[in-house]
């Protein structure tokens, strides 16, 4: 049995020791057996058929739940014609009787019942006749026993074997505890099977004939390590692919990167991409102002997922996310504005993002809205957000907010994320992350208090600070040592904002009312001086809040009568106003216009 995989090998031993089989999980895939000219790939109905023909049973009875019976007799022509169910569907009685008739026969023959899951609809609420004939497969596991036929010595069973998708999709009362039925997990490839299967697919590449023995080498290991987590069925498409699109041999994991998120055109080999990033840091440094090292370090990393060296420590070419980032501060600093910068950077537009507020995660169940709920709960059909906003724009920056308040349980589904780049959702299909940036926001490291003494904290206490407190919170807070070991070096630790950054966001928001009314209304204004500096000192008296502080403040202090103003007078188009008086009476701001 050399060349077979550990799961055909298993369901060989079996034949002596158990009267039933379940095979689940990767039950659709291809395999590559060993043939009369080298490998050839089968499906594991064939693979079956072979490991029980070199075990002497001739015939290989196939019970589709789907499309009927048909029989396949090893050497002997083609199988027979398949006996479709009727107008009804699938006579469970007529089952029964067919695995009874072959796990009793005196000769040697099995059966396999292929799309066993769609059998009933629940296997945990069984109606009466379904009961039934799962009594009945019960009892004859037990009754079946193993014997020798012909001149074959050797005692074997009939086999009934069970092709599923998952182990449960057959009643629990059946396979719990019965050493009769052998539950077989036929596994994705691991290494050495995609290695194989990429040497065998490797001579359709364009150019893989002409190249150096070196080059073929580096092809056919680049290709399985690409492929971590994907069937055969799934190299197979990307060799097509990588063929048709004329992938030179160098670029194979551009024809990966296609197969996973559908998108033929890569927005991290972009010239112009490069181009903006030359001077990211002084464009993103106009609109958020005071984080000069956050913004130099975020710069830095998208930098690294142009040039795609993310994971490069690593050795091989990793399945990871692009980027992945923590940003860790005092509220109200600028994490959020700095995330939106960034992907105005990558993507041209600042609300080309998904944010996830993870307080609404708070709760265990949450998780269902992140992947979706399990099949038959409600909502099921709806997805998860996360998956969905992934697989419509594969290229994007995932803000998580204050993710510190997200239960742990939820946490967890990062650690797949962060480790392969993909997650597989509740609906069982897989959902990549390879050419996403992760931005985690935390509050993590400093209170009210510790904000009120901001001006005697220096930057390197305060970045040890902060470090130091996500550090407790994932090790031992929530006891999640693992997934702060895959954020490594990626915590950015936002500057308080001190006094001479809150006038320049002061000054900078101020900019934007007058902008604003320039553009929606053609009006020109302007404060007295006296009108300014009350209001700058009013906007950064407190900056417990930071830049979000001030922004609510002249909203309130200034936007708000302006616009009381504003809509009493008719004629507004080309008008040039100055505010000449500001003041407060009855907790209501007031302002003078002149």
């Amino acid at each position: 049995m050399t060349g077979y995989p550990a799961w055909l090998r298993e369901v060989r031993t079996a034949l002596s020791i158990n009267s039933q089989v379940v095979l689940y999980g990767n039950v659709r895939d291809i395999f590559l057996l060993p043939g009369g000219t080298g490998l050839e790939p089968c499906d594991l109905r064939a693979g079956v058929h072979r490991i029980l023909a070199a075990e002497g049973f001739p015939t290989l009875v196939v019970a589709d739940a789907v499309a009927g019976v048909e029989t396949l007799t090893h050497g002997k022509g083609p199988p027979e014609p398949r006996k479709p169910w009727g107008a009804k569907g699938i006579d469970l009685n007529a089952l029964a009787d067919l695995l009874e008739r072959t796990a009793t026969a005196p000769a040697r023959a099995a059966v396999l019942v292929d799309y066993a899951s769609r059998l009933v609809l629940d296997p945990t609420r069984l109606e009466p006749a379904e009961h039934r004939f799962f009594a009945r497969v019960d009892r004859l596991s037990r009754a079946a026993y193993p014997q020798p036929a012909g001149d074959d010595p050797r005692p074997f069973y009939n086999p009934v074997v069970w092709v599923v998708d998952n182990e449960r999709d057959l009643p629990l009362w059946l396979t719990a505890g019965n050493e009769d039925i052998r539950q077989i997990a036929v596994p994705l490839p691991d290494l050495g099977a995609r290695l194989t299967a990429a040497q065998w697919l490797a001579g359709v590449l364009n150019g893989y004939a002409e190249a150096t023995p070196d080059a073929r080498q580096d092809l056919r290991r680049r290709l399985a390590e690409q492929t971590r987590g994907m069937t055969l069925r799934g190299m197979m498409a990307i060799a097509r692919l990588a063929k048709r699109m004329e992938t030179p041999l160098a670029d194979i994991d551009e024809a990966v990167r296609c197969y996973r998120v559908g998108v033929h055109d890569n927005p991290w080999r972009e010239s112009h991409l490069r181009k903006r990033l030359e001077g990211a840091a002084d464009a993103i440094g106009a609109r958020v102002r005071g984080q000069r090292e956050a913004i130099q370090r975020s710069v830095d990393i998208l930098v690294r997922a142009v040039l795609g060296l993310s994971g490069a420590h690593a050795g091989a070419r990793v399945s990871r996310p692009r980027g992945v980032l923590f940003f860790a501060g005092p509220t109200g600093v600028g994490k959020t504005q700095l995330a939106k910068e960034l992907t105005r950077q990558v993507f041209g537009d600042e609300n080309a993002y998904t944010r996830f507020d993870m307080s609404e995660f708070s709760a265990e169940h949450a998780a269902d809205r992140l992947i979706g709920a399990p099949p038959g709960y409600v909502g099921f059909d709806a997805g998860g957000e996360l998956t969905n906003a992934v697989r419509q724009r594969p290229f994007s920056l995932l803000l998580f907010d204050e993710v510190e308040k997200a239960h742990p349980r939820i946490l967890d589904k990062f650690l797949q994320i962060l480790d392969d780049g993909r997650l597989t959702d509740a609906g069982g299909a897989t959902v990549y992350f390879t050419e996403t940036v992760l931005v985690f926001t935390s509050n993590l490291g400093v209170s009210a208090q510790e904000y009120a003494q901001r001006s005697a904290v220096d930057r390197p206490a305060l970045e040890l600070r902060v470090r130091s407190a996500v550090e407790h919170h994932f090790v031992s807070v929530i006891n999640r040592p693992e997934l702060l070991n895959r954020l490594g070096d990626n915590i950015v630790v936002f500057n308080f904002i001190d006094r001479g950054t809150a006038e320049e966001i002061f000054t900078m928001l101020l900019d934007h009312v007058t902008e604003r009314l320039r553009k929606e209304h053609r009006v020109a204004l302007t404060l007295a001086d006296p009108v300014r500096r009350q209001l700058l000192e009013g906007a950064t008296r407190n900056l417990s809040f930071g830049g979000r502080g001030i922004g609510s403040f002249l909203e309130s202090a200034l936007v708000n009568p302006l616009a009381r103003e504003l809509f009493t007078r008719e004629h507004l188009d080309g008008a040039r106003l100055h505010v000449t008086s500001w003041e407060r009476h009855d907790d209501i701001w007031r302002i003078g216009l002149s």
